[in-house]
């Protein structure tokens, strides 16, 4: 009786079953090589991508203990349709003597069953990646049209990038009179302001392809030839994509990853292209509206200051000059000195009037960004990662405790605290605190941030709380 060709089918199709049961890939490359392991009693298997790839995956082992160079080894590769992902390896059987071709044999149905579950895996993680792409653009754009200043607006611009495209800083620049760019915004999880004022000069191998609207991908801005600003050392592969709509060039959004970071895919390119250009529109569209409105309050104050020279002004003047006259014709001296000082207070009130005048003519400054709600921008920034708003909450007077140098280093903490809770699995809610009530050790006053939550941290199941704080 001829037994069986494939003596191990029930542990073959429970590795297979394991293997195509996640859609993360990382998950999913891990499930292949402890199946592969399991499944021909290797002592050692690794997964080694051909090259770093769109993912920027290093080898997946079960051990770090390397095989010695008399132990079996057994080789395969992986394919997701016709390209080369890379190659399974396996080494020392468990027990002594080599693989058979038995062994082979279940490794290379393995490999298969393998590249169709890294192939849906990277049709699903590519989903994901749009759907986030097209919220963050979703929420930019609800953003810029809800009245933001213009500094502002390009503010919201830049950290949402950052924050989609996983880089080190989101930078905008714009063109300068002398021919050149420089860099007006900058989000980063440092202090951003040694970025803001660097600029690229006429001449630049890149400046023609930025001015005209043209997007520049750069594999190493450290190394590159093309990169000439003083900063380009501290950041790798980048991409500068044009903001622009409707013919108007509004600048270039710059999105560089720190040095030895991952490529930009070409999925990453294309969905951050589309961001810029749906960023440029809102942009157009916000600065249009604005205007609109700033025209309004213009028309409104004109109006107003006619009112008040045409009937305030002349009726108090009106009313000074009877006051005058009557003071003349007083005979108590008590009495004119009383009219005297009537007349003084219109004097007085008429200048504060015209002085008023004067002030509703001009247009309106910018109002400075408060503590508060330079703090609700980060957490609607994160929004667009998190899928959710972080709950963020204020303890005291904020605004007016919290100093101008500590409530960075606070932001600074704050990005960070979320970006490091974005990366979490099965993460469902975030609470933002800051409190101005707090005190340290010692009794001093102090402000307190606590960034709270619940994913998997892998060392408290509750969830994690960062916490940093600040002398007053």
């Amino acid at each position: 009786m001829t037994g069986d060709p494939v003596p191990h089918l029930p542990p073959l199709l429970e590795a297979v079953l394991g293997v195509g049961s996640e859609l993360e890939l990382r998950t999913t490359l891990r499930r292949i090589v402890d199946g592969a392991a399991e499944l021909t009693g290797a002592r050692y298997a690794a997964l080694g991508p051909a090259d770093p790839g769109p993912e920027g995956l290093a080898a997946i082992r079960t051990t770090d203990v390397p095989p010695a160079d008399s132990e079996s080894v057994l080789d395969v590769p992986i394919l997701v349709g016709d390209e080369p992902f890379g190659r399974l390896h396996l080494a020392g059987k468990r027990g002594g003597g080599p693989f058979t071709a038995e062994d082979e044999q279940l490794l290379r149905v393995l490999a298969t069953q393998a590249g169709i579950a890294i192939g849906n895996a990277r049709l699903y993680e590519a989903a994901r990646q749009r759907e986030r792409w097209i919220e963050g653009a979703a929420a930019v754009t609800t953003a810029l049209l809800s009245g933001e200043s213009a500094a502002d607006a390009l503010m919201t611009v830049a950290e949402r990038a950052r924050l989609l495209a996983d880089a080190a800083a989101g930078v905008i620049l714009q063109p300068t009179p002398e021919g050149g760019m420089e860099i007006v915004t900058a989000s980063t999880y440092d202090d951003p302001r040694d970025l803001v004022g660097t600029t690229i000069a006429p001449g630049s191998p890149v400046l023609e392809q930025l001015l005209g609207g043209e997007p520049v991908f750069i594999a190493d801005s450290a190394t590159d030839p093309r990169m000439t600003t003083r900063v380009r050392h501290r950041f790798g592969p980048s991409m500068m994509l044009p903001l622009q709509a409707e013919g108007q060039l509004i600048g270039t959004l710059a999105l560089p990853r720190r040095r030895g970071g991952r490529p930009y895919t070409a999925v990453e390119r294309r969905l951050a292209g589309q961001f810029a250009s749906q960023a440029a529109l809102a942009l157009v569209l916000a600065g249009a509206r604005h205007g609109r409105e700033r025209l309004a309050v213009y028309e409104d104050r004109d109006r107003i200051a006619r009112d008040l020279h045409d009937l305030v002004v002349q009726r108090l003047f009106a009313t000074g000059m009877m006051l005058q006259a009557a003071g003349r014709r007083a005979q108590v001296a008590a009495v004119r000195e009383l009219l005297g000082r009537a007349v003084d207070e219109l004097e007085s009130t008429i200048q504060e009037v015209r002085t008023a005048i004067f002030a509703l003519q001009q247009p309106p400054a910018e109002a400075p960004a408060t503590v508060r709600g330079r703090v609700l921008r980060e957490t609607a920034g994160a929004a667009a990662v998190l899928g959710f708003p972080p709950a963020t909450r204020f303890l005291g007077p904020v605004d007016s405790l919290v100093p101008e140098r500590t409530a960075g280093q606070l932001l600074t903490a704050l990005r960070r605290a979320l970006a490091t809770a974005a990366r979490r699995r099965g993460i469902t809610r975030v609470t933002v605190t800051v409190d101005a009530t707090a005190a340290l050790p010692d009794g001093r006053a102090a402000v307190r941030l606590t960034v709270y939550d619940d994913g998997e941290s892998g060392t408290d199941p509750a969830g994690t709380t960062v916490t940093w704080q600040a002398p007053l």
